[in-house]
């Protein structure tokens, strides 16, 4: 898992990927097959990440391009020439005595069970607008509304870190000012009644507010790669590294 500073940032489109006749009937069959398993699963369209890149001028570059949730079905299909790597956004929201508030991915959704900062994948913006890191700032907003019920203005939240996982897949993170912890747990409750009663189950479940990696070892269920350094790094354990020349991540076809 790499880190690196989110203080310089540019995103630049590429064209969508291109699939051979063979993959596509593949990702097709996997997401007929997955949405089988898990009806709730939508394809929706989805911004992916390419490449991620250092810029002597811009600091970090991020190339995306856009696609459908489908598109992510074909990591798990062997022998597939395209694995596109995902593009999310999340936001790290402190209580005011320095843990910081994570959620479990509730039973419908694709990864359940799963500890995470509140936050999800960044979907493209319309034709004719960019996506930018004013507009990834908005999205990471709205995600932590919607998922904890925490009303923040878009420009309170401060880029943070970008992270990069194993298999290229890039998330740009965002603090949020620190809140009592009270305060937290009571906007997440009003937000998980107000959608049971529409008959409907939050995004996240369950909340807890950790402070370290070790914390992890308290939860029940699996929580994503990041966490752990970015709990390092929120600590001021792990100091940030310098930025290589070159930190590509580019999607193979």
């Amino acid at each position: 898992m790499d880190l690196f500073a989110a203080d310089r940032l540019r995103l630049v489109e590429a064209p969508p990927p291109r699939l051979s006749p063979r993959d596509r009937r593949a990702m097709d069959d996997a997401w007929d097959a997955a949405v089988r398993a898990n009806p709730a699963l939508f394809d929706g369209p989805v911004a992916g990440c390419t490449g991620l890149d250092h810029d002597e001028r811009h600091g970090l570059v991020l190339t995306w391009v856009r696609a459908t949730y489908r598109y992510y079905v074909l990591r798990k299909v062997p022998g597939a020439t395209v694995r596109l790597p995902s593009l999310f956004v999340s936001v790290a929201q402190p209580a005011d005595d320095g843990r910081l508030l994570i959620g479990r991915m509730a039973a419908w959704t694709a990864s359940p069970g799963r500890w995470q900062l509140p936050g999800g994948s960044v979907e493209p913006p319309p034709d004719g607008e960019p996506l930018d890191p004013a507009a990834l700032r908005r999205h990471a907003a709205r995600e932590l509304a919607e998922e904890t019920g925490i009303d923040t203005p878009a420009d309170d939240l401060t880029p943070w870190q970008v992270t990069r996982g194993a298999k290229g897949s890039v998330g740009v993170l965002f603090q949020a000012p620190p809140r009592p912890a009270a305060w937290l747990h009571e906007r997440h409750t009003a937000l998980t009644a107000a959608e049971r009663a529409l008959g409907r189950v939050p995004e996240l479940d369950r909340l807890a507010l950790v402070r370290t990696p070790a914390d992890l070892a308290d939860l029940t269920g699996p929580h994503v790669p990041y966490l752990a350094p970015v709990l390092r790094r929120h600590g001021g354990r792990e100091p940030a590294p310098d930025l290589p020349r070159t930190v590509s991540a580019r999607l193979r076809e």
